[in-house]
């Protein structure tokens, strides 16, 4: 097999990652929605910190880790993103609340 192959390959991957990754922004509008109607706020430190968590215990590589880390960090954040402007798009002017849970206002403001 040549590098056409493996690109190809490559290729056919992140069309199927772009999928998916445009799947779980459905999935965190759809939360966010559901946020808001709570009076919740979109980011809940805790269940990213499980979140990512779980990932690295799954990992079987060979991506290490940190870059497990370093990617869902990003993919959680993009998703926050899109769930509080979600609403909005969908017609709705309000969203979820950009605080943390109450019981997360002094957690560091880097972690997810």
């Amino acid at each position: 097999m040549n590098i056409e192959y493996w690109r190809a390959e490559i290729d056919e991957v992140d069309r199927e990652l772009l999928r998916l990754l445009n799947r779980r922004a459905r999935l965190a509008i759809k939360v966010g929605i559901l946020k808001k109607a709570a009076g919740l706020p979109c980011s809940d430190p805790d269940r990213e910190r499980l979140v990512l968590t779980t990932l690295r215990q799954v990992n079987t590589g060979p991506l290490d880790s940190r870059a497990v880390t370093k990617l869902f960090r990003r993919i959680i954040g993009e998703s926050r993103r899109v769930e509080m402007q979600g609403p909005q798009q969908a017609g709705d002017p309000g969203s979820c609340s950009r605080q943390t849970f109450p019981e997360h206002q002094g957690a560091r403001a880097g972690l997810m």
